[in-house]
């Protein structure tokens, strides 16, 4: 799947793609943490879930707002410890596709 998979309820409910904006809006604006911060935890949560493509959309996020390849490695070392080898596989993933560029999107 490329793009954004919410992309169909710009046809069918519009409303919900609102309140959807509205939420991610609010979650990562700057607040007691940084965005860096919440899109790196956010990462974490994608990842020790086993959602690689959630995942490195969220790690080139945290990117673009100054995160560094080493707190994207410690991150995901999170939700390994936490997840597991599900986590530490979808990590790998992430890795490989936020750092590699021989390695196809996932």
């Amino acid at each position: 799947m490329s793009g954004n998979p919410l992309e169909v309820y710009k046809e069918f409910d519009p409303e919900i793609i609102e309140c959807y904006k509205n939420l991610e809006k609010s979650t990562y604006s700057e607040g007691a943490l940084s965005t860096k911060i919440k899109l790196l935890i956010a990462m974490a949560i994608d990842a020790e879930h086993g959602t690689a493509q959630g995942a490195t959309a969220l790690g080139k996020r945290a990117l673009k707002t100054g995160a560094t390849k080493e707190e994207i490695v410690e991150a995901l070392r999170v939700a390994y410890q936490i997840g597991g080898n599900r986590a530490l596989f979808t990590s790998a993933l992430v890795l490989q596709n936020l750092f590699s560029e021989a390695q196809p999107q996932r």
